[in-house]
């Protein structure tokens, strides 16, 4: 019997290399790995490093359907990572390609390798915006402004 399709959320973002070539890129790969459908994706945003060092990132936030598990979910972003040449000398290193999965349904995780929801995503712009762009629902009135000091804006309208 097939597994239902799960709806799950992942922020991507890149500052090394060709960041808008890595993120269109890797929204592409979401489309196209196993198990894998991409729904919408937001436009492009460009946002400084936050926490994290290097030049600025080009960010956005993609709607996915997946059959694959949470855990295996996880994976395959990371294997997409691997793909795109994610190294981590170091946490909040420059990357080639970040992936994080913010949602996975409704589910509520908390292992040692996976926190669904993602435990930062509120805090940060480079989420929130894109997000709001897809699903304004998502954010209750007043989370975009507990982040308005952090530098975003829109780098593309298309992927």
């Amino acid at each position: 019997m097939a597994r239902p399709d799960v709806s799950a959320w992942v922020a991507l973002g890149a500052n090394l290399g060709d960041p808008v070539a890595a993120v269109r890129a890797a929204l592409n790969a979401l489309d196209h790995t196993p198990g894998l459908r991409l729904l919408r994706a937001s436009s492009l945003y460009r946002s400084a490093p936050h926490e994290a060092q290097g030049p600025d990132f080009i960010n956005a936030v993609a709607e996915i359907a997946t059959t694959l598990s949470a855990p295996d979910l996880l994976s395959a972003l990371q294997a997409i990572e691997a793909g795109a040449g994610r190294e981590r000398p170091y946490h909040h290193a420059p990357r080639t390609l970040d992936l994080d999965l913010l949602f996975y349904g409704d589910a509520r995780i908390h292992s040692p390798t996976l926190t669904v929801p993602h435990p930062r995503w509120r805090e940060r712009a480079f989420v929130l915006v894109p997000l709001a762009e897809l699903a304004p629902e998502r954010l209750p009135a007043g989370w975009q402004a507990a982040v308005a000091g952090q530098p975003i804006e829109r780098a593309s309208t298309s992927r």
